[in-house]
């Protein structure tokens, strides 16, 4: 049996039934084989982050113990957006899903298409609240920095918890 290995998935979704969306997201990461989902964050709503105009998001994160690689870890990842909807049409636009690999064990990876730990993960709040809720002393591979504290050194702004 292959070693596992925890890692951390940030979930979002502003269109639709945003929470459905997550929860959904979540069984189906429950139901990928080599994927085992340890907890799950609560959810929050927050404001979209970027230049396209759009609705509030629902964001949460999860653990995971996984036997899949990092790179399997984000084609399963990536398999449950499609099967879910996703449509990348618009760069950083709404969607009914998005899954991002944040943290893959202690692992720094930087190939095509595939960057661990997340690149803006430190300087999202809408990432690093749900993180910093299930993993708070989780260190960033780069920084080493906890999830604690790059939540600290953000802006107070904080998000609004769904329902």
């Amino acid at each position: 049996m292959a070693a596992e290995t925890i890692a951390y998935i940030g979930i979002g979704s502003n269109l639709g039934d945003r929470m459905r969306h997550c929860e959904a997201a979540v069984a189906a990461l429950r139901g990928t084989p080599g994927v085992r989902v340890e907890r799950v964050a609560a959810w929050r709503e927050t404001a979209p982050v970027g230049p396209v105009p759009q609705g509030d998001f629902i964001n949460g994160a999860v653990r995971v113990a996984t036997t899949l690689s990092a790179r399997d870890l984000l084609d399963a990842c990536l398999s449950i957006e499609r099967a879910m909807g996703r449509e990348r049409r618009i760069p950083k636009g709404p969607r009914v899903i998005d899954l991002d690999l944040l943290l893959y064990g202690d692992r720094v990876i930087d190939e095509p298409g595939l960057a661990v730990p997340h690149p803006e993960m430190a300087h999202r709040r809408f990432v690093l609240e749900p993180l910093a809720e299930i993993a708070p002393n989780i260190r960033h591979p780069v920084t080493g920095r906890t999830a604690a504290e790059m939540l600290t050194d953000l802006p107070t702004l904080r998000a609004r918890a769904a329902s």
